[in-house]
């Protein structure tokens, strides 16, 4: 599926597949430097990038009642654009 993607991102763009990567990887990397600083990334028709942190927290194994601390966590969540909604509501009909 990437290997796809990043050909039918070349030949919409007119640029060679390694720049398609190189920029698709440097995106990757900003995604996760900002939302790591749980920033919100919001990419203009396409959709936010929304950074939440869970704390730590004790849980109980039920098999065996012992108690283990949960490391805290970033996890990234994706809302996308209503743009990006429409096209792929209207892809899906076809």
């Amino acid at each position: 599926m990437a290997k796809i993607f990043i050909s039918e991102l070349a030949r919409r763009t007119g640029r060679d597949r390694k720049s398609v990567e190189a920029l698709l990887q440097a995106l990757g990397q900003a995604i996760r430097l900002h939302c790591g600083d749980l920033d919100t990334v919001a990419v203009p028709a396409f959709g936010n990038f929304i950074a939440v942190k869970h704390d730590e927290q004790i849980v109980t194994d039920r098999s065996n009642g012992s108690r283990l601390l949960l490391p805290p966590e970033v996890v990234l969540t994706f809302r996308p654009a209503g743009k990006l909604r429409k096209l792929a509501d209207n892809h899906s009909d076809e």
